[in-house]
Protein backbone atom coordinates (compact mmCIF):
# COMPACT_ATOMS: atom_id res chain seq x y z
CA UNK A 1 0.00 0.00 0.00
CA UNK A 2 1.14 3.09 -0.66
CA UNK A 3 1.89 5.90 1.91
CA UNK A 4 -1.74 7.92 0.81
CA UNK A 5 -4.74 7.03 0.29
CA UNK A 6 -7.39 9.03 -2.44
CA UNK A 7 -10.07 7.38 -0.83
CA UNK A 8 -9.39 7.60 2.58
CA UNK A 9 -12.01 5.11 4.84
CA UNK A 10 -11.52 8.24 7.09
CA UNK A 11 -12.79 10.71 4.52
CA UNK A 12 -15.68 8.18 3.57
CA UNK A 13 -19.46 9.68 4.22
CA UNK A 14 -17.73 13.30 2.85
CA UNK A 15 -16.94 11.99 -0.24
CA UNK A 16 -19.68 10.15 -0.90
CA UNK A 17 -22.20 12.99 0.28
CA UNK A 18 -20.31 15.46 -1.66
CA UNK A 19 -18.66 13.30 -4.32
CA UNK A 20 -16.34 16.09 -6.11
CA UNK A 21 -15.05 17.22 -2.75
CA UNK A 22 -12.15 14.42 -3.00
CA UNK A 23 -10.85 16.38 -6.27
CA UNK A 24 -11.53 19.68 -4.91
CA UNK A 25 -9.51 19.39 -1.86
CA UNK A 26 -6.37 17.53 -3.48
CA UNK A 27 -5.47 21.53 -4.11
CA UNK A 28 -4.93 21.86 -0.53
CA UNK A 29 -2.07 20.85 1.73
CA UNK A 30 -2.53 18.03 4.66
CA UNK A 31 -3.61 19.69 7.80
CA UNK A 32 -1.34 18.71 10.92
CA UNK A 33 -2.89 19.58 13.87
CA UNK A 34 -1.86 18.89 17.59
CA UNK A 35 -5.19 16.92 17.66
CA UNK A 36 -4.03 14.53 14.90
CA UNK A 37 -0.74 14.11 16.87
CA UNK A 38 -2.49 13.02 20.17
CA UNK A 39 -5.23 10.81 18.45
CA UNK A 40 -1.92 9.18 17.12
CA UNK A 41 -0.07 9.05 20.21
CA UNK A 42 -2.73 7.57 21.89
CA UNK A 43 -3.42 5.08 19.23
CA UNK A 44 0.09 3.93 19.36
CA UNK A 45 -0.63 3.36 23.46
CA UNK A 46 -3.65 1.28 22.90
CA UNK A 47 -1.51 -0.93 20.26
CA UNK A 48 1.04 -1.32 23.14
CA UNK A 49 -1.60 -1.86 25.56
CA UNK A 50 -2.87 -4.74 23.45
CA UNK A 51 -0.07 -6.38 22.20
CA UNK A 52 1.05 -6.83 25.24
CA UNK A 53 -1.80 -8.69 26.77
CA UNK A 54 -1.79 -11.05 23.19
CA UNK A 55 2.15 -11.25 24.68
CA UNK A 56 3.40 -10.40 21.23
CA UNK A 57 6.82 -8.46 21.85
CA UNK A 58 6.36 -4.89 21.83
CA UNK A 59 8.01 -1.54 23.02
CA UNK A 60 6.04 0.88 25.36
CA UNK A 61 5.81 4.31 23.10
CA UNK A 62 6.57 7.93 24.37
CA UNK A 63 5.35 10.51 24.03
CA UNK A 64 5.12 14.46 25.23
CA UNK A 65 1.14 14.21 24.90
CA UNK A 66 0.92 11.65 27.39
CA UNK A 67 -1.06 13.04 30.19
CA UNK A 68 -2.64 10.79 33.40
CA UNK A 69 -6.16 12.01 31.02
CA UNK A 70 -4.90 10.72 28.03
CA UNK A 71 -3.79 7.67 29.34
CA UNK A 72 -6.47 6.73 31.54
CA UNK A 73 -8.70 7.32 28.51
CA UNK A 74 -6.23 4.84 26.14
CA UNK A 75 -6.15 2.24 28.84
CA UNK A 76 -9.96 2.39 29.44
CA UNK A 77 -10.78 1.64 25.54
CA UNK A 78 -7.65 -1.28 25.63
CA UNK A 79 -9.70 -2.93 28.68
CA UNK A 80 -13.07 -2.96 26.54
CA UNK A 81 -10.75 -4.69 23.52
CA UNK A 82 -9.20 -7.23 25.62
CA UNK A 83 -12.60 -8.27 27.12
CA UNK A 84 -14.12 -8.72 23.59
CA UNK A 85 -10.85 -11.10 22.70
CA UNK A 86 -11.50 -12.96 25.54
CA UNK A 87 -14.95 -13.21 24.55
CA UNK A 88 -13.83 -14.14 21.44
CA UNK A 89 -11.65 -17.14 22.15
CA UNK A 90 -14.23 -18.42 24.50
CA UNK A 91 -16.36 -19.25 21.65
CA UNK A 92 -13.69 -19.93 19.17
CA UNK A 93 -10.80 -22.33 19.27
CA UNK A 94 -8.85 -19.84 16.50
CA UNK A 95 -9.94 -16.45 16.25
CA UNK A 96 -8.01 -14.02 14.10
CA UNK A 97 -7.44 -11.07 16.41
CA UNK A 98 -5.37 -7.90 14.92
CA UNK A 99 -4.51 -4.74 16.35
CA UNK A 100 -3.97 -1.70 14.00
CA UNK A 101 -5.04 -4.05 11.03
CA UNK A 102 -3.77 -2.91 7.24
CA UNK A 103 -6.97 -2.81 5.37
CA UNK A 104 -7.49 -2.20 1.28
CA UNK A 105 -10.03 -2.09 -0.94
CA UNK A 106 -8.51 -2.32 -3.87
CA UNK A 107 -10.60 -4.73 -5.62
CA UNK A 108 -13.40 -2.46 -4.76
CA UNK A 109 -12.19 1.08 -5.15
CA UNK A 110 -9.05 2.25 -6.58
CA UNK A 111 -6.63 3.83 -3.98
CA UNK A 112 -8.77 2.77 -1.31
CA UNK A 113 -7.30 1.24 2.07
CA UNK A 114 -6.43 2.49 5.62
CA UNK A 115 -5.66 1.23 9.17
CA UNK A 116 -8.86 -0.25 11.25
CA UNK A 117 -8.26 -0.39 15.05
CA UNK A 118 -9.01 -3.35 16.38
CA UNK A 119 -10.33 -6.18 14.30
CA UNK A 120 -11.80 -10.14 15.91
CA UNK A 121 -13.37 -12.42 13.43
CA UNK A 122 -14.43 -15.88 14.94
CA UNK A 123 -17.29 -18.26 13.28
CA UNK A 124 -20.29 -16.14 12.49
CA UNK A 125 -19.27 -12.58 13.31
CA UNK A 126 -16.74 -10.36 12.20
CA UNK A 127 -15.45 -7.11 14.70
CA UNK A 128 -14.23 -4.13 14.00
CA UNK A 129 -13.58 -1.65 16.95
CA UNK A 130 -12.80 1.67 16.52
CA UNK A 131 -11.23 4.55 19.06
CA UNK A 132 -12.12 7.90 19.00
CA UNK A 133 -9.93 10.59 21.47
CA UNK A 134 -11.85 13.77 20.27
CA UNK A 135 -13.66 15.07 22.91
CA UNK A 136 -16.12 17.95 21.25
CA UNK A 137 -18.26 15.79 18.83
CA UNK A 138 -20.30 12.49 19.74
CA UNK A 139 -19.58 9.55 16.57
CA UNK A 140 -21.74 6.93 16.65
CA UNK A 141 -21.46 3.49 14.72
CA UNK A 142 -24.60 3.56 13.37
CA UNK A 143 -24.22 3.84 9.21
CA UNK A 144 -20.60 4.99 9.99
CA UNK A 145 -19.25 4.64 6.58
CA UNK A 146 -15.55 4.47 8.17
CA UNK A 147 -16.29 1.66 10.20
CA UNK A 148 -18.65 -0.17 7.23
CA UNK A 149 -15.33 0.12 4.50
CA UNK A 150 -13.05 -1.49 7.01
CA UNK A 151 -15.43 -4.45 7.34
CA UNK A 152 -15.96 -4.46 3.63
CA UNK A 153 -12.13 -5.39 3.57
CA UNK A 154 -11.80 -7.03 6.52
CA UNK A 155 -14.97 -9.44 5.39
CA UNK A 156 -12.67 -9.61 1.38
CA UNK A 157 -9.76 -10.38 3.92
CA UNK A 158 -11.00 -13.10 6.39
CA UNK A 159 -14.32 -14.71 4.71
CA UNK A 160 -11.89 -17.96 3.33
CA UNK A 161 -11.21 -18.71 6.73
CA UNK A 162 -14.25 -18.01 8.84
CA UNK A 163 -18.09 -17.95 7.58
CA UNK A 164 -19.42 -14.69 8.61
CA UNK A 165 -22.62 -13.85 8.75
CA UNK A 166 -22.66 -10.28 11.07
CA UNK A 167 -20.03 -7.71 11.28
CA UNK A 168 -20.19 -5.49 14.51
CA UNK A 169 -19.21 -2.27 14.08
CA UNK A 170 -18.11 -0.85 17.68
CA UNK A 171 -16.76 3.36 18.38
CA UNK A 172 -15.40 3.58 21.80
CA UNK A 173 -15.41 7.35 22.96
CA UNK A 174 -13.74 7.35 26.61
CA UNK A 175 -13.51 11.11 26.90
CA UNK A 176 -17.26 11.30 26.26
CA UNK A 177 -17.88 8.19 28.32
CA UNK A 178 -19.47 6.90 24.94
CA UNK A 179 -19.80 3.57 23.87
CA UNK A 180 -21.61 2.94 20.49
CA UNK A 181 -22.53 -0.76 18.63
CA UNK A 182 -24.11 -1.41 15.42
CA UNK A 183 -24.68 -4.57 13.54
CA UNK A 184 -25.13 -5.32 10.12
CA UNK A 185 -25.52 -8.72 8.15
CA UNK A 186 -22.54 -9.54 5.68
CA UNK A 187 -24.81 -9.56 3.06
CA UNK A 188 -26.55 -6.47 3.45
CA UNK A 189 -22.89 -4.94 4.00
CA UNK A 190 -22.42 -6.33 0.50
CA UNK A 191 -24.82 -4.83 -1.28
CA UNK A 192 -24.21 -1.42 0.25
CA UNK A 193 -20.34 -1.42 -1.23
CA UNK A 194 -21.78 -2.73 -4.63
CA UNK A 195 -24.38 -0.46 -4.74
CA UNK A 196 -23.74 3.34 -2.79
CA UNK A 197 -20.24 2.65 -1.96
CA UNK A 198 -18.43 1.26 -5.30
CA UNK A 199 -20.37 3.77 -7.11
CA UNK A 200 -20.04 7.19 -5.05
CA UNK A 201 -16.40 6.37 -4.88
CA UNK A 202 -16.05 5.57 -9.12
CA UNK A 203 -17.82 9.48 -9.23
CA UNK A 204 -15.57 10.62 -6.55
CA UNK A 205 -12.33 10.12 -8.10
CA UNK A 206 -13.65 11.15 -10.89
CA UNK A 207 -14.63 14.61 -9.52
CA UNK A 208 -17.95 14.16 -10.84
CA UNK A 209 -21.67 14.90 -9.47
CA UNK A 210 -22.98 18.23 -7.23
CA UNK A 211 -21.06 19.93 -4.20
CA UNK A 212 -22.88 19.96 -1.09
CA UNK A 213 -22.72 21.44 1.92
CA UNK A 214 -23.05 19.63 5.18
CA UNK A 215 -21.79 18.14 8.85
CA UNK A 216 -19.66 16.11 6.60
CA UNK A 217 -17.49 19.48 5.64
CA UNK A 218 -15.87 19.73 9.04
CA UNK A 219 -12.26 18.23 7.91
CA UNK A 220 -12.93 18.55 4.53
CA UNK A 221 -9.67 20.77 3.66
CA UNK A 222 -11.50 22.82 1.59
CA UNK A 223 -13.76 24.27 3.65
CA UNK A 224 -12.33 27.52 4.10
CA UNK A 225 -13.18 28.49 0.49
CA UNK A 226 -15.77 26.36 -0.32
CA UNK A 227 -18.14 28.16 -2.87
CA UNK A 228 -20.65 25.97 -2.27
CA UNK A 229 -20.85 25.55 1.84
CA UNK A 230 -20.24 29.61 1.94
CA UNK A 231 -23.64 29.93 -0.65
CA UNK A 232 -25.23 27.41 1.65
CA UNK A 233 -24.64 29.09 5.06
CA UNK A 234 -25.00 32.97 3.84
CA UNK A 235 -28.04 31.52 2.38
CA UNK A 236 -29.13 30.43 6.30
CA UNK A 237 -27.65 33.62 7.18
CA UNK A 238 -30.33 35.41 5.59
CA UNK A 239 -33.16 33.10 7.06
CA UNK A 240 -31.58 33.35 10.67
CA UNK A 241 -31.70 37.22 10.55
CA UNK A 242 -35.38 37.43 9.86
CA UNK A 243 -38.08 38.92 12.13
CA UNK A 244 -39.33 36.12 13.99
CA UNK A 245 -42.69 37.89 14.29
CA UNK A 246 -42.74 37.00 10.35
CA UNK A 247 -41.92 33.27 10.39
CA UNK A 248 -43.86 30.48 10.60
CA UNK A 249 -42.69 27.69 13.40
CA UNK A 250 -41.86 25.40 10.77
CA UNK A 251 -39.51 28.09 9.39
CA UNK A 252 -38.04 29.01 12.52
CA UNK A 253 -37.40 25.10 13.30
CA UNK A 254 -35.31 25.03 9.98
CA UNK A 255 -33.59 27.84 11.25
CA UNK A 256 -32.69 26.26 14.46
CA UNK A 257 -31.51 22.93 13.04
CA UNK A 258 -28.82 25.04 11.19
CA UNK A 259 -28.07 27.30 13.97
CA UNK A 260 -25.19 25.14 15.19
CA UNK A 261 -23.80 25.05 11.62
CA UNK A 262 -24.09 28.08 10.43
CA UNK A 263 -22.02 29.43 13.99
CA UNK A 264 -19.28 27.04 13.29
CA UNK A 265 -18.77 27.62 9.63
CA UNK A 266 -18.16 31.42 10.62
CA UNK A 267 -16.27 30.55 13.49
CA UNK A 268 -13.55 28.18 11.15
CA UNK A 269 -13.80 31.26 8.52
CA UNK A 270 -12.93 33.34 11.21
CA UNK A 271 -9.91 30.99 12.54
CA UNK A 272 -8.86 30.49 8.96
CA UNK A 273 -7.97 34.40 8.25
CA UNK A 274 -7.39 35.26 11.71
CA UNK A 275 -3.79 32.53 11.02
CA UNK A 276 -3.39 33.54 7.90
CA UNK A 277 -2.49 37.25 8.35
CA UNK A 278 -0.93 36.49 11.48
CA UNK A 279 1.35 33.78 9.78
CA UNK A 280 1.49 34.30 6.51
CA UNK A 281 1.18 38.28 6.42
CA UNK A 282 -1.92 38.34 4.74
CA UNK A 283 -3.86 41.29 4.42
CA UNK A 284 -7.99 41.09 4.46
CA UNK A 285 -9.67 44.47 3.46
CA UNK A 286 -11.15 45.96 5.56
CA UNK A 287 -9.47 44.37 8.70
CA UNK A 288 -6.05 44.63 10.98
CA UNK A 289 -4.72 42.82 13.61
CA UNK A 290 -4.32 44.29 17.22
CA UNK A 291 -4.01 43.09 20.81
CA UNK A 292 -6.80 41.50 22.15
CA UNK A 293 -7.74 42.21 26.25
CA UNK A 294 -5.87 40.61 28.65
CA UNK A 295 -5.66 40.35 32.38
CA UNK A 296 -2.74 41.69 34.94
CA UNK A 297 -0.71 39.08 36.52
CA UNK A 298 1.91 38.80 39.13
CA UNK A 299 5.25 38.50 37.65
CA UNK A 300 5.82 36.16 40.67
CA UNK A 301 3.47 35.25 43.00
CA UNK A 302 5.81 34.01 46.05
CA UNK A 303 7.69 37.64 45.50
CA UNK A 304 4.30 39.15 45.68
CA UNK A 305 2.91 37.81 48.43
CA UNK A 306 5.84 38.18 50.82
CA UNK A 307 5.82 41.72 49.93
CA UNK A 308 2.12 42.17 50.67
CA UNK A 309 2.46 40.37 54.32
CA UNK A 310 5.43 42.63 54.65
CA UNK A 311 3.08 45.59 54.36
CA UNK A 312 0.64 43.99 56.91
CA UNK A 313 -1.82 42.08 54.86
CA UNK A 314 -2.03 38.45 55.78
CA UNK A 315 -5.52 37.81 54.77
CA UNK A 316 -4.43 37.16 50.93
CA UNK A 317 -4.79 32.96 50.60
CA UNK A 318 -8.16 31.50 48.85
CA UNK A 319 -8.38 27.85 49.87
CA UNK A 320 -11.04 25.19 47.89
CA UNK A 321 -11.31 21.58 47.41
CA UNK A 322 -9.98 20.17 44.39
CA UNK A 323 -11.83 19.11 41.50
CA UNK A 324 -13.62 15.25 41.39
CA UNK A 325 -11.50 14.73 38.89
CA UNK A 326 -8.06 15.78 39.69
CA UNK A 327 -9.13 13.95 43.48
CA UNK A 328 -10.22 10.73 41.64
CA UNK A 329 -6.75 10.52 39.71
CA UNK A 330 -5.12 11.34 43.26
CA UNK A 331 -6.91 8.41 45.13
CA UNK A 332 -7.28 6.15 42.46
CA UNK A 333 -10.59 4.83 40.98
CA UNK A 334 -11.35 2.39 43.32
CA UNK A 335 -10.10 3.88 46.64
CA UNK A 336 -12.12 7.53 45.28
CA UNK A 337 -14.82 5.11 44.92
CA UNK A 338 -14.73 3.88 48.49
CA UNK A 339 -13.70 7.36 50.31
CA UNK A 340 -15.87 9.66 48.77
CA UNK A 341 -18.65 7.84 46.54
CA UNK A 342 -21.57 8.37 49.29
CA UNK A 343 -20.19 12.33 48.67
CA UNK A 344 -20.58 12.74 45.17
CA UNK A 345 -23.73 13.44 42.75
CA UNK A 346 -24.21 14.42 39.46
CA UNK A 347 -26.81 17.15 38.77
CA UNK A 348 -28.87 16.81 36.03
CA UNK A 349 -27.21 19.41 33.03
CA UNK A 350 -28.80 22.70 31.88
CA UNK A 351 -32.12 22.04 29.67
CA UNK A 352 -30.77 23.01 26.05
CA UNK A 353 -33.54 22.62 22.96
CA UNK A 354 -31.69 19.91 20.35
CA UNK A 355 -32.92 18.21 17.16
CA UNK A 356 -35.13 14.76 17.98
CA UNK A 357 -32.35 12.99 16.80
CA UNK A 358 -30.47 14.16 19.70
CA UNK A 359 -29.88 10.52 21.73
CA UNK A 360 -30.74 12.09 25.07
CA UNK A 361 -34.03 11.45 26.87
CA UNK A 362 -36.20 14.47 26.23
CA UNK A 363 -37.62 16.13 29.78
CA UNK A 364 -41.21 16.90 30.71
CA UNK A 365 -42.06 20.72 29.92
CA UNK A 366 -42.70 21.50 33.60
CA UNK A 367 -39.30 20.43 34.44
CA UNK A 368 -37.94 22.92 31.73
CA UNK A 369 -39.93 25.81 32.49
CA UNK A 370 -38.84 25.17 36.40
CA UNK A 371 -35.12 25.26 35.17
CA UNK A 372 -35.58 28.11 33.51
CA UNK A 373 -37.08 29.90 36.38
CA UNK A 374 -34.26 29.06 38.38
CA UNK A 375 -31.46 30.63 36.54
Amino acid sequence: MGAHARFSPSSGKRYLSCTPSLRLEEQFEDEQSPYAAEGSAGHAMAEYLINKHLKKRTRRPTSDYYTEELLEAVEEYATYCIGQIEQARAVCGSPFISVEQKVSLEEHIEGCFGTADMVIATDGKLQIIDLKLGKGVVVDAEENIQLMIYGQGMLDMVSALYDISTVELTIVQPRLEHFSTWEISAADLRKWTAEVLEPGARMALAGEGEYKAGDHCRFCRARFKCRARADEYLKLAQEEFAEPPLMSDEEIAEVLKKADALKRWAEEIYTYAQNEAVINHKEWPGFKLVLGRSNRKYTDEADAAEAAKQAGYTDIYKQSLIGITEMEKLMGKKKFNEILGNYVYKPDGKVTLVPDSDKREAVKTATAEADFKEE
